[in-house]
């Protein structure tokens, strides 16, 4: 364990105390962050770290303990107060306001204003482009509306707007949840540079490559407590995962089974054939087969077609060319509910599960129950009994605890979220499960978990379409992988093939990619 009482600290917590009703958020945790270091903050979805994270922001009040900044001890009642601490946050449930464009997300609340009280717009347009350019998102639109920017994008312009107003604590909230390897890249660039200038920084990540790659030092919570800082070169992944979550747990993938998609044996027809499908944005002329029991791994940088892709075959979006087959059979899907209702069953696991996933103000039993109500109901009147049943089983499949039944989404774990996402999908008995990015956010054992669930679901005869920002998930996970590079597919990989070196070959744009089936 690390000692830095003789270090020079940016941030030191001191027994600090938060509760949520009867919750434990933090039970007199502490910990110090160096100064000029980068800091891993790790634990499970509910250990503590996005507690630490709105104490330090601003955006709640502790019970107890202490909070110094810069070894003065410092009352923390609102962001503006964390603001005039030097302390800034990118969050990874971002804070960003939809309906406003880029420009004004970057500068709000701190646009320029005239001497009489008005927004000097010119000012402010230059003010944002500098900043954009600046942090290489000059090939954004200024005047865009966020909410109609993907995900990606979004993420890194709440990164780009802490960074700018050069804090001297930086707290990073799973900054790289929904960033492509490249855009990771981009963002250790900028790291290294914030860290040259002696910024400290709070890194938050269930990514332990990227933990090892940037961080001087990590705290590892557990259930509301630190359980130990430690330097990272000092502590092995085995004793990290342990501390983490209470036990030991391997790091290994799921052995990938022989399974119908890989033997010779097939039957007569993909479960799921896409034969040149366009849309109207980034999709063109893709093509893919899906096999029973296969998982089907889609890789590709940000903005390559792999989005418009899931929307289209999930009939969120239009396809302009091309056609779908179900089990031979080719079907119109203009519609979420045409893909739900069709007889092989589509579901998809969307990238934001808060906003697209989930209703969060809903219990856990109405949101998994949703898609399929009407099985429940006789009469014009639901059996809430046989409701309950269903849904128990499913949450039990998922490991959920049986009191998400009754508790609203939003007060549950991040990962608890994206298992009860895909609770709702497995009781509608469909037989091909997309699952777009399904691990962002989500800890350690939840992953695994998950993990174990897509092979269960592939061993039982399902097919899964899997696109994930990590490129480890994809090689471990995959049966084969595509590689979609302007919107359509590249190359496919298998076998031994499927290597990190020739996903990012051909993501790049590099020819002579396999056949693209």
């Amino acid at each position: 364990m690390v000692d830095l009482k003789s270090a020079a600290t940016a941030l030191e917590l001191a027994g600090v105390t938060k509760h949520y009703g009867a919750t434990i958020g933090l039970d007199r945790t502490s910990f110090a962050v160096r100064a000029g270091s980068v800091h891993a903050l790790l634990g499970e979805n509910g250990a503590g770290k996005s507690t630490v994270v709105k104490l330090l922001s601003g955006l709640l009040r502790s019970e107890g303990g202490e909070i110094r900044v810069g070894g003065e001890l410092a009352a923390i009642r609102d962001p503006q107060g964390a603001h005039r601490l030097g302390i800034q946050t990118a969050f990874q449930e971002l804070s960003l306001l939809p309906n406003l464009s880029v420009s004004k997300n970057i500068l709000l609340p701190y646009e320029p204003i005239s001497s009489t009280g008005l927004l000097r717009r010119r000012e402010a347009k230059r003010q944002a482009e500098e900043i954009m350019v600046k942090f290489g998102l000059g090939d954004i639109d200024p005047g865009a509306q966020v909410g109609e920017l993907d995900l990606p994008l979004r993420q890194k312009i709440e990164i780009v707007r802490a960074i700018s107003r050069r804090p001297k604590i930086l707290l990073l909230d799973e900054p790289t949840s929904a960033l492509s390897a490249r855009d990771v890249e981009w963002l250790f660039d900028l790291i290294g540079e914030l860290r040259e200038a002696g910024t400290t920084i709070l890194f938050i990540s269930h990514r332990l490559p990227e933990v090892r790659a940037i961080c001087d030092t990590l705290t590892i919570l557990r259930n509301g407590r630190d359980v130990g800082t430690f330097r990272t070169e000092h502590i092995s992944d085995d004793e990290i995962i342990r501390l983490v979550i209470g036990r030991t747990l391997s790091l290994a993938f799921p052995h990938k089974e022989k399974s119908e998609a890989t033997a010779s044996k097939r039957p007569k027809n993909p479960m799921l054939r896409v034969d040149r499908l366009s849309s109207l944005g980034r999709l063109r002329q893709a093509s893919l087969e899906l096999w029973p029991g296969e998982i089907l791994g889609i890789a590709a940088l940000q903005g390559m077609g792999q989005l418009e892709l899931f929307r289209s075959v999930f009939g969120l979006e239009p396809a302009t060319g091309g056609s779908i087959e179900i089990d031979g059979q080719r079907v119109t899907l203009s519609s979420p509910h045409d893909a739900i209702a069709a007889h092989i069953g589509l579901s998809l696991i969307p990238e934001d599960r808060k906003t697209e996933a989930l209703f969060l103000r809903l219990s856990g039993r109405d949101n998994v129950s949703l898609p399929v109500i009407d099985r429940f109901a006789k009469l014009g009147w639901i059996s809430q009994a046989a409701e309950e049943i269903a849904v128990l089983e499913a949450l039990t499949i998922v490991n959920v605890p049986a009191r998400a039944m009754f508790t609203a989404c939003k007060t549950l774990s991040g990962g608890n979220q994206q298992k009860i996402a895909l609770a709702k999908w497995l009781l509608t008995r469909c037989r091909v499960l997309m699952m777009y990015d399904p691990t962002r956010g989500v800890d350690i054992g939840t992953k695994n978990e998950i993990f174990g669930l897509m092979r269960a679901f592939t061993a039982a005869g399902g097919g899964i379409l899997f696109y994930s920002t990590d490129l480890t998930e994809l090689i471990n996970l995959s049966d084969r992988v595509l590689v979609i590079y302007r919107g359509t597919v590249a190359a496919a990989l298998a076998d031994g093939a499927i290597s990190e070196e020739q996903i990012m070959r051909y993501a790049l744009g590099g020819v002579g990619g396999g056949a693209p089936q």
